[in-house]
């Protein structure tokens, strides 16, 4: 028999008689060392596929290629619901598995708010760690109840770590830029953000440019302020900035109006964490990936597939910074 064949008969018993390699050895007329080659070389052939089913697994093949393709310092990739439903549950899981087995344990965790964040929230258990104090890193006082609250989600974050949340008491988007300017010279207001620029990590997501932001549900944007971000490139936000495919910010002077971290303060962090899942959201994190604004991405395999895209523009973004720094 070709080696070929070899290698499906091996598999065969191995994977559907359990036979051990010792019995397929005396079965075949092999040494244990040849089943255990043949047996290596039937998954390098796609003769055997082997697929972990269940909602905590990963994707550890996408995760190294995310990670070696854009430099990220992790990349953490779970498998996308058949139905599409419970998907966001899922990666806010994920993201709090990977925060509970942060080593160090940060000192201080710098997050954003929205959706995301809340299911994050709740999926950290109490005493996921010891001290870990809270900065809110982007103004998010609703002016819709319906919203929810940014407060809320960095209290419950850093209750459950042990540890205080100071929170930003701002609107994340202002009417104009002045105002932005006298409330950040605050000596409070200054303090917060002067502890989000030093917090050790940052936890964030991004939302989607249509009509389901939450910076629309939460008032500070309508249907048709999104229409015009858009027209003008916006793929969607993070932390309330609305950036283009390429990462660049699409509306300066709406910029201007937003009070938290800059997008230059994200990118140039150590360790900041992008939780974004969803068709929705392919685009932005496309974006978030491609212009370095994040170190670590956890998302989905639909989502881990789009953003390694090679036709996508923030693949051709981040290869032609690659190419520029060399």
């Amino acid at each position: 028999m070709t080696d070929d064949v070899l290698s499906v008969r091996a598999a065969e018993l191995y994977y559907e008689e359990s036979k051990t390699q010792d019995e397929i050895g005396t079965l075949l007329g092999l040494t244990r060392w040849k089943v255990g080659r043949l047996l290596s070389r039937a998954r390098e052939l796609g003769i055997v596929r082997i697929e972990i089913v269940h909602p905590r697994a990963r994707r550890l093949p996408l995760e190294r290629e995310l990670r070696e393709r854009f430099g990220l310092r992790d990349a953490i990739v779970v498998p996308t619901p058949n139905d599409g439903t419970g998907l966001t549950q899922r990666v806010a899981e994920a993201a709090a598995d990977y925060l509970r087995a942060l080593r160090p344990v940060p000192r201080s965790l710098g997050v954003s708010w929205g959706r995301t964040l809340d299911d994050i929230a709740i999926h950290l258990p109490d005493g996921w760690a010891r001290g870990v104090d809270v900065v809110q890193i982007n103004g998010g006082v609703s002016l819709n109840r319906r919203a929810g609250s940014a407060a809320t989600t960095a209290v419950a974050i850093a209750r459950s770590g042990g540890g205080e949340a100071t929170l930003l008491p701002s609107p994340a988007i202002l009417e104009r830029r002045e105002t932005r300017l006298a409330i950040e010279a605050d000596r409070t207001i200054a303090g917060v953000l002067e502890l989000a620029a030093a917090a050790s990590v940052y936890l964030f997501s991004a939302g989607p440019a249509d009509g389901t932001s939450v910076l629309v549900d939460s008032g500070y944007l309508s249907h048709g302020d999104v229409e015009e971000l858009v027209r003008r490139g916006a793929v969607g936000d993070v932390v309330g900035r609305y950036i283009d495919a390429n990462g660049n910010i699409v509306d300066p002077e709406l910029d201007d109006r937003t009070v938290g971290i800059s997008l230059d303060q994200l990118r140039a962090a150590g360790l900041s964490i992008a939780v974004v899942a969803g068709p929705a959201k392919h685009d932005v994190a496309r974006a978030v990936v491609g212009s370095s604004l994040c170190t670590v991405l956890v998302t989905d395999e639909d989502t881990a597939r789009a953003v390694l895209d090679t036709n996508s523009p923030a693949s051709r973004q981040f290869n032609r910074q690659k190419r520029e720094a060399s």
